[in-house]
Order: C-alpha cells, then structure tokens, then sequence
C-alpha cells in the first residue's frame, strides 16, 4: 500500500511540475506567447531538479529512446506525457528559432506514444496529432 501511495505522489507531482511550467512559461496557457530564453533556460533546471527529467537529453532522443527515458521516471502516467506533450506543442507554436520544429515533432511523438499506451480514445489527442502535423507541413 505504501509503494502505491509513492507512486501516486509521484504521478501527481510531475503533473503539478509541468503545470506550473506551463504558467511560467505562458502565463495560464496561451499558446500564442512569445518565449524568452531565460524562462525555458529556467524550465530545464526546474524539470531538472524537481522531476529529474533532462530536457535538452529527452530532445535529442528518438522514439524509442523516448519512451525508455519517460519510463525509467516513475510519474510519468499516459496523462502526465500528454501534458508534457501539450507543453512541447506550446513551445514550438511560441518559438519563433529553429528549435520551434523540434518541439513539435516531440510534441507529435508524446501524443503518438499516448495513443498507444492508453485504453481508451481521445478525440483531443487526435485533434492534437493532426494539427501538429498540418503545422509542421508549413
């Protein structure tokens, strides 16, 4: 019982880290932000120390590495990963440098990894995959 508690804590605290990521970053979740490099320079520490997940490591990986990394860090559940995916979306629509791709391609491979590690069907998601792809077409 106490190991399930741990890992609930742990789930819950990576979801309240990336959430309040999110507000840093974009003030509430306006995708449409511009992004300064200081506050993701600050994001990466945060995601560093508080939920040991190396951003700049995670977008040099491919799929496979992807989901072996996320997996080795207990409290990333299907919906934690879609909260960093929809994070990694916010990220690429505010950045205007070269890295705005890579954010979405993340973004599009987390929403992906999502499909396949959950049960059920979410229309949000599928609307999501289609919008990153459309926009990455341009």
């Amino acid at each position: 019982m106490e190991q399930k508690d741990y890992i609930l804590r742990e789930i819950a605290k990576i979801g309240t880290l990336i959430m309040a990521l999110r507000r840093k970053l974009f003030g509430g979740g306006n995708a449409t932000a511009t992004l300064e490099d200081d506050h993701l320079e600050e994001a990466k520490e945060m995601l560093l120390q508080e939920g040991n997940f190396d951003l700049d490591l995670f977008l040099s990986m491919g799929q496979q590495d992807s989901e072996s990394y996320l997996d080795s860090i207990l409290g990333f559940s299907v919906e934690n990963i879609e909260l960093l995916a929809e994070w990694f979306y916010q990220l690429g629509v505010a950045d205007a440098s070269e890295q705005s791709n890579k954010f979405l391609e993340k973004a599009l491979e987390l929403y992906e990894l999502c499909n396949l590690k959950s049960r059920t069907f979410s229309m949000n998601r599928e609307t999501m995959i289609t919008t990153i792809k459309n926009t990455l077409k341009h």
